[in-house]
């Protein structure tokens, strides 16, 4: 970190801070251990870059984890995506990535250690059963029949169980803490379950697999991982991490804290439902840019430098609240006003005729890349008779608040001329599709000779060089602040999600992507191209407007 850049300060901070100076670490080392059932969203990129943020500003280590404990619903099509978000959000893992099955045989291990304690035992009730005898927040639990199995015939049990001799659901095997306890998490655990599934980094070598809460300490543990970051749902869990850790033979024993998760408006960052949207074909996939996904935002235009700033901004708290969209879109905007080069593109076009512009002649005009940045250069535009503009920006009467073209009356084209609008040709439904107009061929770079005050300014496209392209005009996917909370948060859905249109861009932008991934559409927003993209049409996807649409529709 630069000797400049404030560092953040938090909660975790001041307890690492603490502990370093107490001397109960030589050096730090956090983990980001994603299960590999999905794509990484928003939320995840929180506890990504508060997990590898501490160990680059404490000069420590962050692994790479994946809980890889539930073949059934995980695919290597996840882990790569999940490599890939880290490596975008602008971190490295230590080493190797890692994998909750590399140490399948040790935790077996510690499985059959608590056993041979007495601190677990194989139960071959329903698990229907095991649900009601578990008990409720006010009832205490009532003791498994077969609690009180020796040793001897658990090892047993447990050793069938592993040699796949049982069905799944047949039985499973589960600690032995306290039915009575207060937190439903201590209430007899189970730690492994039979799964007769292709694992994707074990292959078939097992039929139990053991669960999150018995995995995950014991990984931290064999890592040496000093401080284990966690969100708060996790919190009663604590007590059953620090009771494994208590309760078999290893050395290192981490300290689990912690953290509020994102709640962000307009959008669901449960993974049950993200899988719905996908699974149900709500959305076009996981990387859909109307999805709070990682893939999602990053095909939709945003940076790593946005989405690390938003994360700075909302901070980290023990306080569970509802973080505005608009913060999030604020942090892109910012971003792409300082780096993202200029550009014209017309989306709902009209033939602008310049009748007093030689006809098959063509001029090459100069337009700056940045209007506050002159060393992004500039660029060469082509300007000839014909132009498109956008019809939002012709009007045949208007009011003087209307600052664009006007019949009689004169306007500026984005970096080229004034030009005057004389008269319309409308289609059968009365649509102005062109409209005529007249140039002042003095006006270039200059305000009119005589004086004339022409306040009003429009961009355009050569229509003789300008390249055909798609726009997708992206906008939140649900119309509700926390769709979450409605009965069925399909239901939330907003329909105007996502327009499509056909318009026009300056030539050769679809093979000249700048290096912050996105142009600014003179006054239309900021966009980015899609991998959908073919060489005679372009597709473009709007990031997000100039201006924050939604602030002025909630006043």
């Amino acid at each position: 970190m630069a000797e400049t850049e404030h560092r953040p300060t938090n909660f975790i901070r001041q307890i690492i801070d603490k502990d370093l100076a107490a001397g109960q670490h030589e050096s730090i080392r956090t983990r980001f251990p994603p299960e590999p059932n999905g794509f990484l969203h928003i939320g995840h990129a929180k506890s990504i870059c508060l997990n590898f943020g501490i160990a680059e500003d404490y000069q420590g280590s962050c692994n790479l984890r994946f809980d890889d404990t539930n073949p059934a619903k995980e695919d290597i099509t996840f882990v790569n995506s999940i490599k890939e978000d880290v490596h975008w959000l602008g971190f490295e893992w230590a080493g190797e990535a890692r994998y909750s099955s590399n140490y399948f045989d040790q935790l077996h291990g510690f499985a059959n250690e608590l056993i041979d304690k007495g601190l677990a035992y194989v139960d071959f009730s329903a698990q229907e059963t095991m649900r009601e005898m578990r008990g409720t927040l006010t009832e205490p639990g009532k003791n498994s029949p077969y609690r009180d199995t020796d040793v001897a015939t658990n090892k047993a049990e447990f050793a069938k169980m592993t040699a796949g001799e049982y069905p799944e659901g047949h039985c499973s095997l589960r600690a032995k803490i306290d039915m009575t306890s207060p937190f439903m998490c201590m209430r007899d655990p189970v730690i492994y379950r039979v799964k007769h599934a292709h694992h994707h980094q074990t292959g078939d070598k097992w039929c139990v697999y053991p669960m999150y809460d018995f995995t995950h300490c014991i990984s931290d543990a064999l890592e040496g991982i000093t401080h284990s970051l966690c969100t708060l749902e996790f919190q009663d869990n604590r007590r059953l991490y620090d009771w494994v850790i208590e309760n078999i033979s290893i050395d290192c024993t981490p300290r689990q804290y912690e953290f509020s998760r994102l709640n962000l408006e307009y959008t669901v960052l449960s993974k049950r439902r993200l899988i719905q949207l996908v699974e149900e074909n709500y959305v076009s996939g996981w990387d859909d840019p109307r999805m709070p996904t990682i893939a999602g935002l990053r095909r939709r235009g945003y940076t790593p430098g946005s989405v690390r700033e938003f994360c700075k901004r909302i901070g980290v708290t023990k306080m569970d609240n509802m973080v505005e969209m608009s913060m999030l879109e604020a942090c892109i905007r910012e971003d792409l006003n300082v780096n993202a080069p200029r550009a014209m593109a017309v989306l709902n076009p009209i033939k602008l005729v310049i009748e007093n512009f030689p006809e098959g002649e063509t001029e090459t005009l100069t337009a700056p890349n940045h209007p506050n940045d002159v060393s992004m250069g500039t660029r060469s535009v082509s300007f000839s008779r014909e132009v498109w503009i956008e019809a939002e920006d012709f009007r045949e009467s208007a009011n003087k608040k209307f600052k664009r073209l006007v019949l009689d009356k004169e306007v500026r084209l984005r970096n080229a001329y004034v030009v005057k609008a004389e008269r319309v040709e409308k289609d059968a439904d009365g649509n102005v599709t062109t409209v005529f107009c007249s140039y002042d061929a003095g006006t270039l770079g200059k305000d009119p000779a005589d004086g004339r005050k022409v306040k009003g300014v429009i961009h355009w496209v050569d229509a003789t060089t300008a390249q055909e392209a798609e726009f997708r005009l992206y906008d939140r996917l649900f119309n509700v602040p926390n769709p979450a909370a409605q009965e069925d948060f399909v239901d939330a859905i907003n329909p105007d999600s996502l327009t499509v249109c056909k318009g026009w861009v300056e030539a050769g932008l679809q093979n000249s992507s700048p290096a912050c991934g996105a142009w600014q559409f003179e006054r239309t927003g900021y966009f980015c191209l899609d991998p959908d993209s073919q060489p005679d049409l372009p597709v473009f996807n709007r990031t997000v407007g100039l201006r924050d649409t939604w602030a002025k529709i909630g006043d």
